[in-house]
């Protein structure tokens, strides 16, 4: 096969939203912390939504990214906290998986945190052939085309080959 037809994890990303709840939010930052051992970014709200009592600058989340290695490491435990069986319906068209993780205690090796208590988080899997600097190069960035893309298939196949996951639903 192809060396630039190799898909390849890029990142991947856990997100745990609050709302306007800033406790939530402090629990959220302690059980990522734990969890990756990074401190986690705060996502800020950018939109005035009265209904739901935010405005611009309050913090509603927290988000970390995490690459290569550590990412790799990360990525097995919470597919181990999922029973190593994904749903066809959590992969995209574009090469990205993402799951919730309902309780941050059926991860493998995670110790429940009496100051946590129970609490879920989102993961967000991103996938890549080599060549996807185009996208994101400063000078002269261009769209990846279609024929390097990864699809839905070979995403289902490289979850499948390189971290021996079931994925349910699909022919």
């Amino acid at each position: 096969m192809n060396p630039m037809q190799q898909v390849r994890l890029e990142k991947i990303t856990l997100n745990i939203g609050a709302g306007k709840d800033q406790t939530r939010l402090e629990k959220g930052v302690k059980l990522i912390k734990a969890l990756t051992g990074i401190e986690p970014m705060k996502t800020i709200t950018q939109k005035r939504i009265p209904a739901w009592g935010l405005r611009p600058g309050l913090p509603i989340g927290c988000k970390v990214t995490l690459r290569k290695e550590p990412a790799t490491k990360l990525l097995k435990r919470l597919l181990g906290a999922k029973g190593m069986k994904l749903l066809e319906q959590q992969f995209d068209n574009k090469g990205n998986v993402s799951f919730g993780i309902h309780e941050y205690i059926d991860i493998p090796d995670a110790a429940y945190l009496p100051e946590i208590g129970v609490m879920g988080l989102q993961v967000c899997v991103s996938l890549e052939k080599p060549g996807y600097r185009i996208k994101r190069r400063r000078i002269r960035p261009t769209a990846i085309p279609s024929k390097h893309q990864v699809t839905k298939k070979e995403a289902m196949q490289f979850m499948h080959d390189a971290f021996s996951v079931t994925v349910e639903g699909a022919a």
